[in-house]
This record gives C-alpha cells, structure tokens and sequence, in this order.
C-alpha cells in the first residue's frame, strides 16, 4: 500500500506564494507520473498539474505561468510551487501517483487565499 502526505499549505494573501510538497512511501516514486490535483468546495476535483518520470510536465490552463511542479526523486517527494496566489485558488490540494489497479491519494492539504 503506497502511502501520499502533503504538506505546505496554509492562508497566504493574494499574490503570495506557496510550496506544497507531497511525499510518497512507495519504491517506484521515480519511474510514475506525480499529479496534482484540488477540488474547491462545492466544485468537481480538477487537475492542477503533472510531471512524468523524464521530467516532462503539464499543467492546467489556469496555472500556467503561476505553478510550478517538480520532484526530487532521491527523496521520494513531488513539490507544486505556487506563485502569484488567486483567491480562485482556494481549495484542497492532493497529490496522485498511479498503482497497479487504481490511483493514491495523499489526504490533501488545505489552501486558503484572501483577497
């Protein structure tokens, strides 16, 4: 059983900055796909950001230019910094990594931006 905690959240103003981070307890961390994803309440999940194992990242319209994913492969953590914050951006941040038959999901981290 693969085991995902974020961490880094937290109440920042607009236009602070954050760094999530998201560690992983499982072997493979270097050769799997690491996502980002938050769901807002009241919203849908939605997909925030991703980085494969080469290193080749994706990202959600509304982010681009403002988050950056990267990972650390030694120490097994993937890290969304996040820049330029929006109180659009408030919501519950999760990690994903892909398993064999479904997805993890660290517990979230919780992101909150005044205006």
């Amino acid at each position: 059983q693969v085991r995902l905690v974020e961490s880094g959240g937290g109440l920042v103003r607009a236009g602070g900055s954050l760094r999530l981070s998201c560690v992983s307890s499982g072997s493979l961390f270097s050769e799997l796909t690491m996502s980002w994803y938050r769901q807002a309440v009241g919203h849908h999940r939605e997909f925030v950001a991703s980085i494969s194992s080469d290193g080749t990242t994706d990202y959600a319209d509304f982010v681009k230019g403002r988050f950056t994913i990267s990972r650390d492969n030694a120490e097994s953590t993937s890290y969304l910094q996040m820049n330029n914050l929006e109180p659009e951006d408030t919501a519950e941040y999760y990690c994903s990594q892909p398993g064999p038959i479904w997805d993890y999901w660290g517990r979230g981290t919780q992101v909150t931006v005044s205006s």
